[in-house]
């Protein structure tokens, strides 16, 4: 009985298997697919690799269906006659009738034997006279136009259009450089009314300050009476707009798109650890915008997040080792020169008098060797800076350091930056003697006084900006920004992410793991046996159960949890519950 069982269901036919699993056979283009039930057509062709053109549309955002460019023809078997059987083909489909009339495919979804085309005659003519109209009044600037080379309409223009334009009238003229808010602008002449930003801001950020006014070609985007675009969130229209309408000013006439270098990384401005892309040429950072992924960001990432690298060039960029020489003043020293002078520094004290401060914007690898430095001293007294504000309720966390998780995970405590009190403390009394401070400004972050630096007999400090700190120190080590190094980072959800080098460290600056990987050296006499931080991460995934199995090559674009978290990113918790209510797709 059970062989026959079995055989039957080899015998079933894809359509058929199809219900049982939910899903419903839809023909795209001639050939015959299975998608879940309610999927929109959009995102169905989009599924196959099939591009239907669109502008309005965006998965993470309600479907309004103005543009008009996604127009395809949709088809459905014809009801049979009283009594009669349907007409089905050789794959037991049933034969398709096509409407003589297109149909948005971003509002509709797929349903059982329906049939898609998104090419033929009826749909790219259709396409054309959208084209055309969304030409008519939109101004003939794509040299000058900071959207070239990311430009939809253009892109759709040559694929989708005419290839000519019939207007023969005189443009009609909007606004144009307005200055809507602090951080963007709008060019009203290229909108295409495609309405994304208004309800981005009306649906994501919670701030509905965008619309429509007038009607007909006259039609304009403009801020809310007394009102600005000053929401923390407001580039993420610029980077949804297709047309260019909507600019940053920060990248506006900086550098053409098509020169920049993407690197895939993770934004260190809270614990979030939002994905993001940074844009560089040569050795130099033009901007950073949001990457995907939905157990972290989304498709978003706040203003202020985005816009904080451009001290990554600023000209306090500390290039070159420092020794403090007998007169007090700063000489340029050579790595080694410099590492063994702390070494030598530091051995002279007892463990309870040195003391180690990190950071919680090290990465795993540098957290990892950090504690084996502590170890090697003696294990000495040993905090991390914690840094905290107001969460915004969408993405940012009240937890400003990005890898607090981590510091939790590879230093076994349950709070990292217990011991800075008493840290502190002891440099005031004087228990404290030495002192080696990784990547902190102490005097801005961790309430030390330029006075209680003084007191220390030794102070070493590693940092990418001269500061009150390097000012007070005795040794000084220039490291690596988080768009110059490789590394990973846990976020407060437990995910742990990965880090790319986006650009190189200026002069003779190092990336943080290379400094205390050779301090350990330095203090050891024995050479470290992590030549890459491949090596790092392989001797933290042995040593801590939590990166059991994984290598930095594992954890991948999208990240791995590897911790049990109770965090919730608030943004994701709502965009769940709106896709699940069948208000979003993505």
């Amino acid at each position: 009985m059970s062989d026959t069982t079995t055989a039957t269901a080899e015998n079933k036919l894809p359509k058929d298997l199809a219900a049982e699993k939910g899903m419903v056979n839809v023909q795209i283009d001639g050939v015959w697919h299975q998608f879940p039930r309610g999927t929109r057509m959009i995102e169905a062709c989009r599924a196959v690799q099939v591009e239907v053109p669109h502008y309005c549309y965006h998965p993470k955002l309600s479907a309004p269906g103005n543009c008009r460019m996604c127009l395809v023809q949709m088809g459905m078997p014809p009801r049979p006659a009283p009594g009669q059987e349907p007409t089905r083909d050789e794959n037991g489909y049933e034969t398709i009738g096509w409407m003589p009339r297109p149909v948005i495919a971003c509002a509709n979804t797929v349903a059982e034997n329906m049939g898609i085309r998104t090419k033929g005659e009826l749909v790219e003519k259709c396409r054309e006279g959208v084209m055309e109209f969304l030409l008519i009044n939109h101004p003939l600037d794509c040299p000058i136009c900071d959207q070239a080379g990311e430009c939809r309409l253009q892109e759709f223009s040559v694929g989708f259009g005419r290839g000519s334009s019939r207007f023969v009238d005189l443009k009609v003229k909007k606004p144009k450089n307005v200055e809507i808010g602090p951080r963007i602008r709008l060019d009203d002449e290229r909108c295409i009314m495609c309405s994304r930003c208004i309800r981005f801001m009306d649906e994501v950020a919670g701030d509905p300050v965008l619309g429509f006014t007038q009607r007909g070609t006259h039609t304009t985007l403009t801020v809310h009476p007394g009102r600005l675009l000053d929401s923390n969130y407001s580039l993420n229209t610029s980077d949804i707009c297709p047309v260019g309408a909507l600019t940053s000013n920060d990248f506006r006439f900086q550098m053409r798109v098509w020169f920049l270098k993407e690197t895939k990384s993770v934004d260190v401005n809270c614990g979030t650890g939002s994905n993001i892309t940074i844009w560089t040429r040569g050795n130099k950072i033009h901007r950073i915008t949001p990457r995907q992924n939905d157990d972290v960001n989304s498709c978003w990432m706040p203003d202020s997040h985005r816009l904080n690298f451009h001290y990554i060039d600023s000209d306090a960029r500390l290039t070159e080792p420092l020794l403090r020489g007998s007169d007090g003043r700063f000489q340029s020293a050579s790595w080694t020169d410099a590492l063994e002078t702390i070494a030598e520094a530091v051995k002279k004290f007892s463990p309870n008098q040195v003391a180690v401060i990190g950071s919680g914007r090290m990465t795993n690898e540098e957290l990892f060797l950090t504690k084996q430095l502590t170890g090697t001293l003696g294990d000495v007294s040993l905090a991390l800076v914690p840094r905290s504000g107001e969460p915004d309720h969408l993405l940012i966390a009240a937890d400003r350091n990005p890898n607090t998780t981590g510091a939790r995970l590879i230093w076994q405590t349950a709070d990292p930056s217990a011991s800075l009190d008493a840290i502190r403390d002891g440099v005031r009394n004087g228990s404290i003697k030495a002192l080696i401070s990784l990547g902190e400004d102490l005097t801005a972050d961790a309430g030390f006084t330029g006075e209680d630096l003084a007191q220390l007999e030794f102070h070493a400090h590693s940092h990418i900006l001269a500061n009150p700190t390097a000012n007070a120190a005795h040794v000084v080590l220039p490291s690596s920004a988080f768009a110059e190094k490789r590394g990973s980072m846990v976020n407060l959800s437990g995910r742990l992410q990965r880090l790319n080098a986006a650009c190189s460290a200026p002069g003779q600056a190092r990336d943080d793991w290379e400094i205390l990987r050779d301090l350990v050296q330095a203090l050891t006499g024995q050479k470290h046996d992590a030549a890459m931080i491949e090596s790092v991460f392989k001797q933290l995934s042995h040593t801590i159960n939590e990166f059991a199995n994984l290598t930095l090559s594992k954890i991948g674009d999208q990240g791995v949890v590897i911790a049990e978290s109770s965090h919730k990113i608030l943004l994701l918790e709502n965009e769940r519950a709106r896709k699940a209510a069948g208000v979003i797709n993505g």
